[in-house]
């Protein structure tokens, strides 16, 4: 049987561990949307420019991320092989659909990850300023995302209301999922 170290002054809140836990996971499925989507798209068609800069910056969030996850001893969410498969496929679902669809997607996730990153810098407070600053810059970028798709037909998809809230309630349920295993 193992026994669990307990908090000591200095440690990070167990909250905080929360935070980079499930934003590390929230980066690395925004990757493998990406993925998907371009899996489909290819690179040659004129959306596949798009969602790889997108994509890049992903990845810059997800490297940042992990290194905070590494520096300040959190255990990653145990639910990522999920979240490979599972961003992948939504990626690639959406991209078959259309690339107004795909477009939907990313529109519909970041404006959930928007409301996700706005309540974390409100719990933070002034607890943690290196971290609550890269959700806001990230924050930012997220934004630059949603906007992007929204310019790009995102709303002009057949069936829009329906598949955003369902992706918009997907991604409610794998952040309170990763926040906890």
């Amino acid at each position: 049987m193992a026994i669990r170290p307990r908090w000591r002054p200095g440690d990070p809140r167990p909250d905080i561990r929360s935070m980079v836990r499930v934003d590390q996971a929230g980066e690395y499925g925004a990757t493998r949307i990406y993925a998907g989507q371009l899996a489909v798209l290819g690179s040659r068609h004129p959306a596949a420019r798009v969602i790889a800069r997108m994509q890049s910056q992903e990845e810059r969030h997800l490297r940042h991320f992990d290194e905070m996850v590494v520096d300040r001893g959190v255990r990653p969410t145990l639910v990522q092989p999920f979240w490979n498969v599972a961003g992948h496929a939504l990626g690639a679902a959406t991209a078959l659909l259309g690339p107004s669809a795909a477009m939907a997607c990313t529109a519909a996730v970041e404006t959930e990850i928007d409301k996700h990153y706005e309540d974390q810098v409100r719990s933070l407070g002034v607890d943690d300023p290196d971290l609550a600053g890269t959700i806001r810059e990230f924050q930012a970028e997220e934004l630059e995302h949603r906007d992007t798709a929204i310019a790009a037909g995102a709303e002009e998809t057949f069936g829009y209301p329906i598949l955003s809230g369902l992706i918009r309630a997907g991604c409610r349920a794998a952040i309170e999922l990763s926040k906890r295993i």
